[in-house]
């Protein structure tokens, strides 16, 4: 017996949407391919990163600009093999994970990526916020409250199509980048001074949580599952040399979106450290704070700039966030859903937290929960990296694409920094907590580490145990046999709801057409009237007369033709009703007609058709009327 199996292309609807085969040369054909890593290189400067380079350069000056090229090298080379993933193989990572790791493995790990998305999306509803309410002065909670009009902008541009997308976001990385160029010009830092803070150190243990931060902030999780599907939106030529080709103009767009990403990143730092660490303001870690003082030294055009910038940087981030949700549920879970209710969902999981702790602690603690939400995204960077160097190594399914040895070596000296800094700086964390009485936040710990270090452990040496032929462990579309013997339902007791109108002549005759000469059918009705919901079926009323002479007249007619037929009336609610009389009548199989309601006629005459639906477990036969 044969089997076959069917893949679910990752973002389906822009899948291949853009066509890099067509005969072109120069820069037309390099623009074919560029614009993936653009969109990702918007998480590396969204709002989660200005607080960690905000505290990092008024706290401790330019010492941690080295962490920024690390974390920007750490991102170019575990952003291509991403890239690499989704060119060669046509994967994106979760769907990736989902066919390596059995059930319970990836429910977990598609948790911890929810998780990381809801990190991501949390600094980006409290960055646009902060923008929102420095230009307007609304309250922080209020401007909590408005990103949620965003997703309505989404949807817009996913209609609209990729490329259009793409060049949205562009735009408005395009405004962050200037924004800062111009305030850096005008800080006018020194250029040696800038240059010493290459030279790796860390000042102190804060510094640490702060550098973990900041990698938490640049090397974000939920960008290795995107990359990898937005590379599919190519339709490449999928011989040898297309491949290479692809894979070359991917790094010619990797390199130069992530190094703007980094050149931001770097402005805002060293803005941070020259206005502020070097004027004494060393306690400035607040963007509000920061805004607040511009003025003072760069002039009244600084903190405008800063305002804007923050929301372009917090509505872009926005779009690849939910991009990215949308990934990881499909390829996890094979679960897909209305994009509004996903992104509506996503959206809610930032916005009650963030308007809690405004509503808690008020406002000054806001950038303490920015920074909080990237050390958030570099705990979740372990489960991500771990199983894409697995696959992108793996010659079984990579073939000749499969990285070399020296780059898979990198590949783990990048993991294990990465691994190390997070524990490292755990333990700092816990640590507190263990110095005093807190029993139950001891034991949480001590659980939630054992769990997470077993699950780091299983991905990393899975590969090493695993079967040749393991089975999926969850598929969009299972594999089936071949259709060999198909069993077709006969049905004996056929329902049918009758809206005593002329639409009664074409529900009858579709019921007849499912049934045989064995077949009874069952006519039913609900009468509606006022005296009908009030008494139910002791009310002797005129409608409810005329209603039962013409069930009568129906049955009477079926029976002349043939036919076995019976009838029954229903009263009060029409759905309860119909699935009463159904129900009590043993019918096999119901139909019933839809009259194309939709909106404001649903929520007048109810969406009678679905709920009925929902409560049966026979078929159920829908006419359009």
């Amino acid at each position: 017996m044969t089997k076959t199996t069917q893949s679910v292309n990752s973002l389906s609807e822009v899948h291949e949407s853009i066509d890099t085969t067509e005969k072109k040369t120069g820069w037309r054909k390099i623009f074919s391919f560029l614009g993936p890593a653009y969109l990702i290189s918007v998480g590396y400067m969204d709002p989660g990163n200005w607080a960690t380079d905000l505290a990092g350069g008024s706290q401790f000056g330019y010492s941690l600009i080295w962490v920024l090229l690390m974390s920007n090298l750490m991102a170019l080379l575990l952003q291509g093999l991403s890239a690499r993933l989704g060119i060669v193989r046509r994967r994106d990572l979760a769907q990736a994970n989902r066919e390596a790791y059995p059930k319970y493995v990836n429910f977990m790990l598609w948790l911890l990526a929810e998780i990381a998305i809801a990190a991501c999306d949390l600094a980006e509803v409290l960055g646009m916020a902060i923008g929102i309410q420095l230009l307007t002065g609304l309250p922080l909670a209020w401007g909590v409250s408005l990103t949620v009009l965003d997703t309505f902008l989404l949807l817009y541009l996913q209609k609209m199509g990729m490329r259009k997308m793409e060049a949205f976001i562009i735009a408005l990385v395009a405004i962050v980048a200037i924004a800062f160029l111009i305030e850096i010009l005008l800080a006018k830092p020194v250029l040696a001074e800038v240059a010493r803070g290459f030279i790796p150190n860390f000042p102190n243990e804060e510094a640490l949580y702060i550098a973990i931060g900041i990698i938490g902030a640049t090397v974000m999780p939920h960008n290795l599952y995107l990359h990898s599907a937005l590379v599919q939106t190519r339709k490449i030529d999928r011989t040898k040399e297309g491949i290479k080709q692809a894979l070359k103009f991917n790094r010619i767009d990797s390199t130069i979106a992530l190094n703007i990403a980094f050149l931001v990143n770097a402005a805002i730092l060293v803005l941070a450290a020259t206005i502020f660490f070097k004027t004494g303001n060393s306690d400035v870690a607040a963007i509000k704070e920061a805004h607040r003082l511009l003025p003072s030294f760069l002039g009244n055009a600084a903190p405008f700039l800063f305002a804007i910038a923050l929301i372009a940087a917090g509505q872009s981030s926005t779009i690849t966030g939910t991009l990215a949700g949308q990934i990881i549920m499909e390829g996890y879970l094979s679960l897909r859903i209305n994009p509004m209710l996903r992104r509506l969902l996503t959206r809610l999981l930032a916005i009650i937290p963030a308007i809690l702790v405004i509503l808690i602690y008020g406002e000054k603690n806001v950038d303490a929960l920015l920074v909080f939400s990237q050390v958030i995204l570099s705990l979740q960077l372990g489960f991500a990296i771990i199983p894409l160097i697995h696959f992108v190594s793996d010659k079984k399914t990579m073939g000749s694409f499969a990285i070399k040895p020296p780059i898979q070596v990198l590949a783990w000296l990048i993991a294990s920094v990465l691994i190390y800094l997070n524990f490292k700086m755990l333990f700092n964390e816990a640590s507190k907590v263990f110095t005093g009485h807190h029993l139950f936040l001891q034991l949480l710990i001590i659980a939630a580490g054992i769990v997470f270090a077993g699950l780091l452990a299983y991905i990393l040496f899975q590969p090493f145990f695993a079967k040749t032929n393991q089975k999926i462990s969850i598929q969009m579309h299972p594999d089936v046999p071949i259709i060999q013997n198909l069993s077709i339902p006969t049905f004996q007791q056929i329902a049918v709801a009758l809206d005593f109108s002329i639409s009664d002549e074409k529900l009858l005759a579709y019921a007849i057409g499912q049934g045989n000469k064995q077949s009874h059918y069952l006519l039913l009705h609900i009468v509606e009237s006022a005296s009908a919901k009030l008494h139910g079926k002791e009310t002797d009323d005129f409608e409810t007369e005329k209603d039962a002479e013409r069930m009568n007249f129906y049955i009477a007619q079926l029976k002349e033709k043939g036919f076995h037929a019976a009838g029954k009336l229903g009263f009060r609610n029409r759905v309860k009703e119909i699935v009463r009389i159904v129900q009590e009548g043993k019918a096999d199989m119901l139909v019933i007609g839809a009259h194309g309601h939709s909106g404001l006629k649903d929520f007048i005459y109810g969406e009678t058709v679905n709920a009925v639906r929902h409560e049966l477990k026979i078929p159920v036969l829908v006419v359009n009327l």
